[in-house]
């Protein structure tokens, strides 16, 4: 039958034909992508032809078709359902994808092309895509002799194999720490829903009776809201924060302190203080020093807040509190003091009527898309559903996939990618996919949210648009290929939607009664949006600060004992508290570790928040959920990409810089 990754897809917008895959295509496919983009940039520098930007900018961009197609319908199982075959092609091919990297950013001969092209006369975004490729050259090492580039591709090399390493321990390791529960009696609080996706998830793992907690991938787990049981409650909280740092076949200590040196003498070699430094000289923030100044200025107030909240509910709670009380007092105050009991919400917070009845809808109020689930086509795992997505005037704009439940073969954690990136120049529409990890409900029953959950689906469909939207000439800067610290700001800005009044009536109804969430639902969970701001806070910034602590290290500086140091940096930023702990603590940090794509950048999330907080109030003082404002949302930001900078096209939407004070108020700490 041959390999169909060898050939541009005949389906729909490219998606691959993942029925037809074998997965031993995979690797075939990269590989001779990889030989494929070598003898397309040797054609480029052996031109005769003087450098100009048809014949060296474009041709590049127009490079790689078979190499990015096998890549990105590789890389989406590796992280979406990794197999165990899938897992030893990574452990492979990762280190081949790197050093091929190096061999196209370091080729000093593509540089010297692109260095001479003519820039006269080209419009803003060929201009910008020249500029950004020598930028990316200078970061990647081209400056370097030739003792130095060769050791910088050995770093290269051992930071992809670490990564791949990290990231396939942290897998294993979140679901060796599902904690098993033989009496049911220690399930007191659970709802019937959880209860039975718990029991089949236990039949799932092999157990022949039971039922199996398994965790998320931050540090707080669901569960801990809702069980009455406290030793339970330590049980799965203690089995959360002990990942990756136990010891045994998933420990990853000594994989972060290897790659936390190889990231410091990296950034030495290519001038940088540290790691820190390096990552911030591709974003929108100015300086490490900027972002170092943010932290600090909002870690006390964050603080304060989060022990003035400790105290409310030691009082509820009659007792000491330890962390794994937290989030139970918390749901008992937030019934008792604002009258909003997230449990009992859950039946209006059915999945589907949240895709297609909330994020969809919106999605048409706003840019008149239309969604056509397609039966007809398949992703690469039974629960994977796909959408063809139509723009206002019916043409066709991509497809949504969409992968929403938990399995052993999924990554934790949420999160977007693209199969297909849009380009004008390649004639590419949009295949976009967005991941979360709701736990799957038993048979016949309906998959019901937490409301943390609800804000996934509308976080990580921000990000979707953000792809579908894209309208740009070049791949380069198609979608969310965007500075980090401006990734998250569209996705932020999506979740304003959920409780959008006129989007809550489309979608918040009781799964069995069809009774619609009543208005006044709605407004105590406004005046209890407050609750909670210093604990999210606290320990998002305790995240934070390990980030930068582990990638603040200069190089030959040991780091020491890995649990010691993230002590003492939580302890230095003054976000050591206890009953807070980090969102994600060094053992389970994939966000910085397992790829890189945070490492030192984590505070982006934060970095991003103050353009979404003021875009909210640009929203609402416009008008809200009109077309008119989606299309101006759409055609100054969303379909721009990264084809100018990021910064100016959040001036020409907004009219001004952005303002940090909706973002304090909206975190209390004004």
């Amino acid at each position: 039958m041959g390999n169909p990754l060898l050939s541009p897809s005949p389906l729909p917008y490219g998606l691959p034909p993942f029925a037809g895959l074998r997965e031993e295509d995979y690797a075939e496919a990269v590989r001779a992508g990889l030989t494929e983009h070598l003898a397309e940039i040797e054609a480029i520098t052996g031109s005769d032809e003087a450098a100009d930007f048809e014949n060296t900018a474009v041709a590049m961009e127009r490079a790689g078709t078979l190499l990015n197609r096998a890549v990105s319908a590789f890389m989406t199982l590796v992280s979406s359902h990794g197999t165990d075959g899938i897992r030893a092609l990574e452990t492979e091919l990762m280190p081949e994808l790197s050093a091929h990297e190096d061999a196209v950013y370091l080729n000093r001969a593509l540089h010297e092309r692109f260095a001479a092209i003519p820039t006269g006369g080209l419009d803003e975004e060929s201009a910008r895509l020249v500029s950004e490729w020598l930028a990316a050259f200078r970061r990647a090492g081209i400056v370097l002799d030739d003792v130095g580039q060769a050791r910088l591709r050995a770093i290269n090399a051992e930071l992809s194999r670490l990564g791949t390493e990290y990231g396939q321990r942290v897998a294993r390791g979140i679901n060796e720490a599902a904690v098993v529960v033989v009496d049911e009696s220690e399930l007191a609080g659970m709802p019937e829903d959880d209860r039975a996706s718990a029991a089949e998830a236990a039949r799932a793992a092999g157990h022949e009776s039971g039922w199996l907690l398994t965790l998320i991938q931050p540090t707080g787990q669901p569960h801990l809201a809702v069980l009455e049981d406290r030793r339970l409650r330590r049980r799965i909280f203690e089995a959360s924060v002990a990942r990756g740092s136990s010891g045994g076949a998933t420990d990853v200590l000594g994989l972060v302190t290897d790659m936390a040196r190889l990231r410091a003498e990296k950034a030495a070699l290519l001038g940088f203080a540290d790691f820190a430094e390096l990552a911030v000289d591709d974003q929108t923030a100015a300086s490490i020093a900027a972002v170092r100044g943010m932290l600090a200025q909002l870690a006390p107030a964050a603080v304060r807040n989060a022990a003035a909240e400790a105290e409310v509910l030691a009082r509820a709670a009659g007792h000491e509190l330890e962390p794994w009380d937290w989030d139970f007092y918390s749901a008992k105050v937030r019934r008792e003091k604002y009258s909003v009991d997230e449990q009992a919400l859950r039946p209006y917070l059915e999945l589907d009527r949240v895709l297609e009845d909330g994020a969809f809808y919106a999605a048409g109020q706003l840019f008149g898309l239309t969604f056509r689930e397609r039966d007809d086509l398949v992703g690469y795992h039974e629960d994977v559903r796909v959408w063809e997505v139509l723009d206002a005037d019916g043409d066709g704009l991509g497809l949504f996939l969409g992968d929403y439940f938990a399995r052993p073969t999924k990554r934790g954690g949420a999160w977007m990618n693209s199969l297909v990136e849009q380009s004008r120049l390649l004639g590419l529409r949009p295949v976009v996919v967005n991941n979360l990890n709701v736990p799957k409900p038993a048979p016949g029953e309906p998959a019901l949210l937490t409301l943390d959950e609800l804000r996934t689906v509308f976080h990580e469909f921000g990000h979707a648009l953000h792809g579908l939207l894209s309208d740009v000439a070049y791949p380069r800067f198609s979608g969310t290929n965007v500075p980090r610290d401006f990734v998250e700001y569209p996705s932020q800005v999506n979740e304003m939607w959920m409780f959008a009044p006129e989007v809550v009536r489309n979608y918040a109804r009781h799964h069995a009664t069809g009774e619609p969430l009543g208005a006044a639902v709605l407004e105590r969970l406004d005046a209890a949006r407050l609750w909670g701001e210093g604990f999210a806070t606290t320990e998002y910034l305790g995240a934070a600060v390990l980030d930068l602590a582990w990638h603040s290290l200069h190089a030959g500086e040991e780091p020491g004992d890995p649990v010691a140091f993230e002590a003492k940096a939580l302890a230095d930023a003054g976000v050591a508290v206890p009953l807070v702990p980090p969102r994600y603590r060094t053992g389970y940090f994939q966000h910085i570790f397992a790829g890189g794509w945070y490492a030192a950048g984590y505070w982006s999330y934060i970095w991003s928040e103050v353009l979404d907080a003021d875009t909210v109030e640009w929203f609402r003082e416009n008008g809200g959920l009109t077309r008119a404002n989606g299309d101006a949302f759409r055609r100054e930001l969303l379909s721009r990409g990264n084809s100018r900078d990021p910064l100016a096209s959040f001036r020409a939407f907004r009219g001004r810089d952005a303002d940090v004070g909706p973002l304090l108020a909206r975190r209390g700490l004004a």
